[in-house]
């Protein structure tokens, strides 16, 4: 035989063999990663998300946590000031969203590591890009929703993107729905965003930033007595997520708009 094919041959064999030791080891790293989160350790976490990324870029749960790694990573920078580095995290994320349902489209979470990339970013983005996003954002959420019904998550979203387009001003709504064909608007309602964030929070009720996020909900609806109900659970609740320390921080924000009420 000659030396040539005998040389492929050795590569192929070798290729086959590395194959299920490079799944293997990224599989470890995802492990790892997953770990590190239920420690509250998102650095860490991040680390091995991209090592089990750098051994195999398509792999599926690495792309969607690394996804929503990189936007609690960005959280605690200021909303409205300017930022560099949030908006390259935010960046990151949505990249690693998009991959993630590329390599898997049947797969829930991917779906919602791309809502919730894209609503992050959104929020930091002039008024008409935000508004093009909005009907992205929702589409991923209600993809979600009709692979996994009973995704707290998803339910969030949909709870904040009502929120979010209720609060804009009309004329806002009125060019998104005339001018950009953002027709989906007409869907937003203060009542879906009151229900789908207490479906969340029915969901899971141990999560904190549900809890936070419906009882600024219930402030702009001036259900003060419910709102007050939902804070004493942000402060009650005990710690379990990387952001639950800062969501009760946040939650003087929300007592203060209480408290103008």
């Amino acid at each position: 035989m000659p030396r040539s094919v005998n040389a492929l041959t050795v590569f192929y064999l070798a290729l086959l063999t590395a194959t299920p030791l490079v799944a293997q080891k990224a599989a470890d790293h995802v492990a790892l990663g997953i770990a590190a989160t239920d420690a509250r350790d998102l650095k860490t976490a991040l680390q091995h998300f991209q090592a089990a990324l750098d051994l195999d870029s398509m792999n599926y749960e690495a792309n969607w946590r690394a996804a929503l790694t990189l936007g609690l990573m960005g959280d605690p920078y200021p909303m409205r000031a300017k930022s560099p580095q949030r908006d390259s995290l935010y960046a990151r994320a949505e990249r690693y969203a998009q991959r993630a349902v590329a390599a898997n489209p049947a797969g829930a979470d991917g779906h919602f590591a791309l809502a919730a990339s894209l609503g992050r970013a959104a929020l930091m983005k002039p008024t008409d890009e935000n508004l093009r996003s909005a009907t992205l954002i929702r589409s991923e959420a209600l993809r979600t929703l009709a692979i996994t019904p009973r995704h707290d998550g998803a339910y969030h979203i949909l709870g904040r993107w009502n929120a979010e387009i209720m609060r804009l001003p009309s004329f806002s709504r009125f060019v998104a729905k005339n001018f950009l064909g953002a027709r989906v608007f007409n869907q937003a309602s203060w009542n879906n965003a009151v229900f789908y964030m207490e479906k969340a929070v029915a969901l899971d009720p141990g999560r904190i930033y549900h809890h936070l996020a419906l009882a600024d909900i219930y402030v702009d609806r001036k259900r003060l007595q419910d709102a007050a109900n939902q804070l004493r659970l942000v402060d009650s609740l005990p710690v379990r997520e990387a952001m639950d320390t800062n969501y009760k921080q946040q939650a003087a924000t929300v007592r203060q708009r209480l408290a103008k009420r």
